[in-house]
């Protein structure tokens, strides 16, 4: 079945299940011999192609983990996404275009008091009355103002993976 013929699938607002969903980065550390992988258990987020915006993604910066409380503490610090002031990661969508199961996003990603365009590339296929969505992009995290670098150990880009399934929104 395609999206086209997946009934409802423009005309319905759909949310991202956090309990079958993932939102994870990976950045290349100690000059790329070794990847920090990390998620965050917190967010919300919807799809809804009648909406303006079409797509919102929101999470809450301190439920961060990487699996290492020192680093996690570090991570939500000023020299990050410095949560005390900055408690959410925003990605709002300006446009999306849905070509079989192939979405094309467009929109801006905000951390840490900044935002960045950021377009990014998702499949979205038909789950029973579900859809389940995959997507990833890289972004260079300095332009989000989190320039923080012990001796050039941390790499410039982070790969963003969202990962999961949206429900119907009843």
């Amino acid at each position: 079945m395609s999206i086209q013929q997946a009934p409802g699938i423009t005309t319905t607002r759909w949310r991202i299940d956090p309990a079958r969903s993932r939102v994870e980065f990976r950045v290349k550390n100690f000059w790329g011999m070794t990847t920090v992988k990390g998620g965050f258990a917190r967010y919300h987020g919807s799809l809804d192609s009648g909406a303006q915006p079409a797509i919102e993604l929101t999470i809450e910066a301190d439920s961060l983990d990487t699996s290492n409380e020192k680093r996690d503490k570090h991570l939500r610090s000023g020299d990050f996404f410095d949560v005390e002031h900055h408690p959410y990661v925003r990605y709002v969508a300006e446009s999306a275009v849905l070509d079989g199961e192939r979405l094309t996003v467009q929109g801006r990603l905000h951390a840490r008091g900044a935002s960045i365009p950021l377009t990014l590339e998702a499949a979205l296929r038909p789950a029973g009355d579900a859809l389940e969505l995959e997507a990833a992009t890289a972004i260079d995290r300095r332009e989000l103002g989190m320039t923080f670098n012990w001796l050039g150990a941390i790499g410039r880009t982070s790969r963003l993976i969202v990962e999961g399934r949206l429900e119907r929104d009843i």
